[in-house]
């Protein structure tokens, strides 16, 4: 059995769902964007939900579930439909038995979550009703944790992402990932199968950078290196960056080896933005704005034959960022002759999920 990676076309926004080559076929799903419009049989959009649901397991209670979730950023581009399609409460309160198999929520057996997402929202960045819910899940875990000095089950299991500053995560040592850290595994399983290095969030900046930071820029960033069968030892490693801007990887470059930032598959952050390679915008400068040297080198470390992948409409030449027709160009620059640009708006059709076989 092959390690799969699937992209599922939800235009601007990301959902993908890491399948691991271990015998339970482990599951990771990063961030979700499932639109109501999709529930109408007369609409296009993709019904991305099914498509999920196709590829998940069942537990013993006839349940569908991810092992994790790992929300990258509160955006609703990134956690939309969470309440509608996902359980958020504890598994003994669980209500959708008696329902379809279709209608059930999914469980989430492990959250990945950053510290620091919801505290960078503000009266420009608020937080969507998902976002709410998620957080409010992701507290009680906490708690739950804490009383029950960090041994809990299925439905109750949280990782936290990086520091939260003035000590706030101190006291979560049993559950937190520090950033530089690597962690294996999912949910305490497939330890052989998964290697994680948390590159960020980064925490609390100078009081300059600071202002310019909004949620996006408390992006959680992984390298994963995911085993690719279950036979032999060949490993495909897969750089995520949600929607971190330009100042972002600009300190990743500066404190994070290439080898580190080496990867096989790239999910080009922020939907093929070019504000996550310039600080200048598309839109009012063209082709007279510049490249970041520190970001393309931080998202430049592609290997031989790389796939980078825009979760976004079809990227056009015209004046919308994101996706941006630079980037694009930018992107299939570092790839080189012998490297993939795709795009989920696109291929292999607009409707069509995309999958990657380790």
């Amino acid at each position: 059995m092959a390690a799969k990676t699937t992209f599922f076309p939800v235009d601007n926004g990301d959902m993908t769902l890491i399948r691991l080559a271990d015998s339970n076929s482990t599951s990771l799903l990063i961030d979700c964007k499932i639109r109501l419009s999709a529930d109408d049989p007369n609409d296009l959009t993709p019904d991305v939900a099914k498509a999920l649901r196709d590829r998940l397991q069942t537990d013993a209670n006839n349940r569908p579930f991810v092992d994790a979730m790992l929300l990258s950023h509160p955006d609703e581009d990134h956690c939309l439909g969470l309440e509608k399609n996902f359980w958020l409460g504890s598994l003994s309160d669980y209500p959708d038995d008696y329902k379809p198999q279709d209608e059930k929520r999914i469980v989430i057996r492990q959250i990945w979550s950053s510290a620091m997402v919801f505290r960078r929202a503000s009266k420009n960045h608020p937080l969507c009703d998902d976002a709410k819910a998620f957080n409010k899940e992701a507290k009680r875990r906490i708690e739950v944790n804490k009383n029950n000095n960090f041994s809990v089950g299925e439905g109750d299991r949280i990782l936290i992402m990086g520091e939260d500053e003035d000590g706030k995560t101190d006291d979560l040592a049993p559950i937190l990932v520090k950033a530089g850290e690597e962690f294996a595994g999912v949910n305490q399983v497939a330890s052989e199968y998964l290697s994680s290095l948390l590159i960020a969030p980064i925490g609390k900046q100078d009081e300059e950078l600071e202002g310019k930071l909004s949620k996006n820029d408390s992006s959680v960033i992984i390298s994963f290196r995911i085993k690719s069968s279950k036979y032999g030892d060949s490993v495909s490693w897969f750089l995520s960056g949600g929607d971190a801007g330009v100042e972002i990887w600009e300190r990743i470059s500066d404190e994070y080896s290439t080898e580190d930032l080496e990867y096989d598959l790239l999910l080009a952050p922020h939907h093929c933005s070019w504000r996550t390679l310039s600080h200048d915008s598309w839109s009012e400068n063209g082709e007279n704005a510049k490249v970041s040297l520190k970001a393309r080198n931080a998202l430049g470390q592609a290997k031989d034959g790389a796939i980078i992948v825009s979760s976004s409409k079809p990227v056009v030449d015209d004046e919308n960022d994101p996706p941006c027709i630079r980037a694009k160009l930018e992107y299939r620059s570092i790839l080189g002759s012998f490297g993939i640009f795709r795009c989920t708006g696109e291929e292999p059709t607009k409707r069509t999920p995309l999958i990657r076989k380790e």
